[in-house]
């Protein structure tokens, strides 16, 4: 079964490179804008939850720690991504139970790594 991705992401450009990279690593992905909805799709287990930490539509915080409260999803990796001067946001989101915060610009030249390591492939 094809492991799922959900993806907490406004940034239209920043959501097609994760398309790209998600097909090419084998994993399905969703994006995903409200958060109840993520609440609701986060139960089906996705192997990775990512969080643009700068969508505060979303509430990345709050979801961040709700997942990590709940017995239910508190094992999914979640890996958060902001602009590399935000360090208190960082520290905030790691805090909350972020698995990994990085910068954007990392998050971006790592992705394959990251799919990869979530995808169960290799």
């Amino acid at each position: 079964m094809q492991k799922k991705v959900l993806a907490v992401v406004s940034d239209l450009f920043f959501s097609v490179k994760l398309t790209d990279a998600a097909k090419r690593s084998g994993l399905s992905l969703e994006f995903v804008k409200e958060p109840k909805e993520l609440l609701v799709k986060a139960q089906e287990k996705p192997s990775l939850i990512i969080f643009d930490l700068n969508m505060e539509s979303a509430e990345p915080l709050k979801l961040i720690a709700k997942l990590k409260g709940k017995s239910e999803t508190k094992g999914i990796s979640l890996i958060g991504y902001l602009s590399h001067i935000q360090a208190e946001l960082k520290q905030q989101a790691q805090e909350a139970g972020c698995d990994m915060v990085l910068a954007r610009s990392a998050f971006s030249q790592n992705l394959p790594q990251i799919f990869k390591r979530h995808s169960g492939i290799g």
